[in-house]
């Protein structure tokens, strides 16, 4: 008989959860071994992750996939090096399993502090970019996880030959290849019992566009660390260096159009707008932006007007939206009424402008005098992230090794304290 797509990821989550016990106790140096051993079968496998990536792009031009999303599938030679090195970067990061910090006395006695531990078995769904695979894996084994990867079915040739090579890293270490599970199954079904297993999966990564996030973040009963969207600002406030403000506005927006931390609205307090828009809205013209302003802003360049729904809107795109704003109280509450808590920036020589700023803004990231385009977990010394989650609970902001950890409290005693019994 047929195994049906939920007794297939019944099994698959029986199995990482047996394999989260054992990759939870592994050494660093086995870890570490398994990576190194990964990136030498990928080396080694070249021809076969090319050809089945090629089934996937010949599949994807059929199917009339956009020539943008055909560039993020294809597996080029310089994305198999990316991999390989971002494998030798994981294993060259501290681990933070086992880690016991702020071990002190009680009265009582006893010693209490805490200790960073996997989180366990996490679910990471995602779509096109096969790189993910390896990015996803690499961070979860290294934490000492257990994983179970559904990428999307445009990439799935290419994603079943890199899980290949994944199997032949951790055997070489001595690990189960269960320890990494990718979906075999294209079938849209296996999302839906993935994310509803919390006996097998202890957390849900969704990384891809909004319609997948929201539908995870609906249907899942297991916690899942996301964002939605990355509606960025950045605020030239009355104290900026007004030059210095041209050059980060024009890189938060620029850097790359399609990243999250890129800026979609720029806020300007009404003391510089008029020394400072003319010549910034010359820049993005330039550049190709489309600028769509308030009525402020529109008497003082010519630009389109902006609704209502632009300042909640994440573009993604070279358009932006320009508000100009009668100082920080409205700056402040303009980010985060409108905003999406990602990343928002102050431009300002004036401290006290900055500190309120810092401490009153609702975000992941908040930063002064630099690019929101820095949300980044490399950028931030991380080495890696898994994603970037504007929730509040457990992770914030970009989540790399140690975001994929929680802390239990460790208890030691001498078997003399008891409760209820004063020492000595």
């Amino acid at each position: 008989m047929t195994e049906s797509v939920l007794d297939y990821m019944t099994r698959l989550g029986r199995a990482a959860r047996a394999a989260s016990r054992v990759i939870g106790r592994a050494s660093t140096a086995q870890k570490n071994r398994a990576l190194l051993a990964t990136a030498n079968a990928l080396d080694a496998a070249r021809a076969e992750l090319v050809a089945a990536n090629e089934q996937d792009l010949a599949a994807g031009r059929a199917n009339g996939l956009e020539p943008a999303m055909l560039e993020r599938l294809a597996l080029t030679p310089a994305r198999i090096d990316s991999m390989m090195l971002g494998l030798r970067q994981v294993a060259n990061l501290p681990d933070p399993v086992g880690a016991i910090r702020d071990m002190s006395y009680r009265p009582s006695g006893i010693q209490v502090g805490k200790m960073r531990v996997p989180l366990g078995v996490v679910g990471i769904i995602y779509e096109s970019r096969p790189n993910v695979t390896i990015d996803a894996a690499s961070l979860c084994l290294k934490s000492g996880n257990a994983t179970i990867l559904r990428g999307g079915s445009e990439a799935i040739h290419s994603n079943r030959a890199i899980a290949a090579c994944i199997a032949r890293g951790l055997a070489e270490a001595g690990l189960p290849e269960t320890v990494v599970q990718v979906v075999q199954t294209t079938d849209r079904a296996a999302v839906g019992a993935l994310i509803t297993q919390p006996e097998y999966v202890d957390i849900i990564v969704p990384r891809g566009g909004k319609g997948l996030i929201e539908r995870v973040s609906r249907d899942a009963k297991v916690p899942v660390l996301k964002h939605l969207d990355g509606i960025c600002h950045v605020y030239v406030a009355a104290g900026a260096d007004l030059a210095m403000a041209q050059r980060i506005a024009f890189n938060a927006k620029t850097y790359r159009y399609g990243i999250c931390g890129a800026m979609e609205t720029l806020l300007v307090d009404q003391a510089v707008a008029a020394d400072f828009l003319p010549g910034m809205a010359a820049q993005f013209r330039d550049k190709g932006v489309e600028l769509r302003g308030c009525a402020r802003t529109q008497a003082l360049i010519d630009i389109k007007p902006a609704s209502e729904d632009d300042w909640s809107t994440e573009y993604l795109a070279p358009i932006l939206s320009i508000r100009i704003v009668d100082g920080l109280d409205q700056a402040i509450e303009h980010i985060n009424h409108y905003g999406s808590h990602h990343s928002d920036a102050i431009v300002t020589e004036w401290q006290g402008e900055a500190r309120r700023f810092i401490a009153e803004v609702d975000s992941s990231s908040v930063m002064h005098n630099a690019p929101t385009s820095f949300a980044d977990g490399f950028e931030y010394g991380l080495g890696a992230e898994i994603g970037i989650s504007t929730d509040k609970l457990h992770a914030r902001g970009p989540v790399g090794l140690e975001g994929l950890t929680c802390e239990k409290y460790v208890v030691i005693g001498d078997g003399v304290a008891l409760r209820g019994q004063e020492p000595g």
